[in-house]
C-alpha cells in the first residue's frame, strides 16, 4: 500500500480538489499583513508556548517531557454536547472549559500525588482511575472517556518499551521534526491521523505534530538543542484554527456546508468536507507563511524564521480570544481521537 502524502502535501492535493471549502488569496494576503505587523511581537516567537498555556509544568521540570506526551495523547474532541453543558475543571480558584480543562486535569493530579506522568503508572491505570483524574466540577465529564483510557495506556506502553519516558522514546528521530513524526505515528496507532481523499490516501497528523511543537517548545524554553526541519510541520488542523480562518477571510466555505454546520450536522472522520476543512486550513496557512516570509524578505531584507508551527501558536489563542465576535461561523463537529 503506498503511504499517505505528509500533511503539507496532503493540504495542496486537498485544496486543488475542494468542492466546499476554498483558500482566499486575498485573505491570505490580509492575514498575512496582519502576522507581519506583529513579527516582533512575543506572540510570534516559539516562546509564546508558554504564556499559551501556563498550566504546564515548568519547562525546566523532569515532569515537563512526560506532561506534554499524557496530555498531547488525550488532546482531543473537547466540545459539547450543548453549549450550556460543558465539562468544567477548576484549578487553584480558575475554572477551565475545552481543551484546559485536560491540562488543569493533570496539574491537579500531580498536584494530588498522582503519578499521572510516570508511564510505568499510565500504562496500567484503571478506567476508573483516568475518570478520577479528569472528573469535572459539574455532571458534564469530558467526553469519550474510554478513548482516552485506551489511547493513554497504549502510549505509556510504547514508551516503557523504548527507554520508559517520552525523551528516550523520541530522542530515536535525532534531531529532526519529520522523523519525529513519522516515528510517533509509526509506534503509535492514536496518532495515525489518516483518510482517503479522490482516491489518495492522505495524512494530517495534528496530535503527533503538536507533540513534537510542544517538545520543540520546552527544548527551545531549556536553551537545550535546536530541532531541525520544524519547516516541515504544518498547522494543527482541528476545528477552532479553521473557524479563525473563515473569520479572517483566508478560507471560504460553500453555502451548502456553511448551512450543514450551522444547523448542527455532525461530520463523521474522513467524511469529504471534514477532510477539505482541515486540509484546506493546512494549505492556507502554508499560503499565509510563504507570503509574510516574503513580507520580511522584500521590506525588511531578512530571513524570516516564522513558520507554520508558530502562526498556529498565535492563531489558536486568537479564535479563543475572538470567540464572540467569531460566533456566527460555525465550527465542525466531529467525535474521533484525531482533534
Amino acid at each position: 500500500m503506498e503511504p499517505p502524502l505528509p500533511p503539507r502535501e496532503s493540504g495542496q492535493f486537498i485544496s486543488e480538489r475542494s468542492q466546499d471549502v476554498f483558500v482566499e488569496e486575498e485573505g491570505v494576503q490580509r492575514v498575512a499583513e496582519m502576522l507581519y505587523s506583529l513579527r516582533h511581537s512575543d506572540e510570534l516567537m516559539a516562546s509564546g508556548w508558554k504564556k499559551a498555556n501556563p498550566l504546564a509544568p515548568a519547562p525546566t521540570s523532569d515532569q515537563a517531557l512526560n506532561w506534554v506526551f499524557v496530555v498531547d495523547t488525550m488532546n482531543f474532541s473537547f466540545w459539547p454536547e450543548k453549549e450550556t453543558e460543558q465539562c468544567e475543571v477548576t484549578f487553584k480558584g480558575i475554572t477551565y472549559t475545552g481543551y484546559m480543562t485536560l491540562c488543569a486535569a493533570i496539574t491537579r493530579a500531580m498536584e494530588e500525588g498522582i503519578p499521572i506522568t510516570d508511564p510505568k503508572y499510565f500504562s496500567k491505570m484503571s478506567l476508573e482511575e483516568l475518570g478520577h483524574v479528569l472528573r469535572s466540577d459539574n455532571k458534564t465529564a469530558m467526553p469519550m472517556l474510554q478513548e482516552r483510557h485506551q489511547v493513554l495506556t497504549e502510549g505509556g506502553r510504547v514508551l516503557l518499551e523504548n527507554g520508559g519516558s517520552f525523551q528516550s522514546f523520541i530522542s530515536k528521530a535525532g534531531n529532526d521534526a519529520r522523523k519525529m513524526v513519522e516515528l510517533i505515528v509509526e509506534k503509535i496507532p492514536s496518532y495515525r491521523d489518516e483518510a482517503t481523499y479522490e482516491g489518495r490516501r492522505i495524512s494530517l497528523n495534528k496530535r503527533a505534530q503538536i507533540l513534537v511543537a510542544d517538545f520543540w517548545g520546552i527544548m527551545g524554553a531549556r536553551g537545550e538543542v535546536d530541532i531541525n526541519n520544524m519547516d516541515w510541520l504544518t498547522m494543527f488542523a482541528d476545528y477552532r484554527v479553521p473557524q479563525a480562518l473563515v473569520y479572517l477571510g483566508a478560507l471560504r466555505y460553500s453555502d451548502t456546508l456553511m448551512l450543514a454546520l450551522k444547523n448542527g450536522e455532525l461530520l463523521s472522520s474522513g467524511d469529504r468536507r471534514e477532510v477539505e476543512i482541515r486540509g484546506c486550513s493546512i494549505w492556507s496557512v502554508e499560503l499565509i507563511k510563504e507570503r509574510l516570509c516574503k513580507l520580511v524578505r522584500e521590506r525588511d531584507g531578512q530571513t524570516c524564521s516564522i513558520n507554520s508551527v508558530i502562526i498556529d501558536f498565535y492563531l489558536w489563542p486568537y479564535a479563543k480570544q475572538h470567540h464572540k465576535e467569531m460566533a456566527h461561523i460555525p465550527i465542525h463537529h466531529t467525535r474521533c481521537i484525531y482533534y
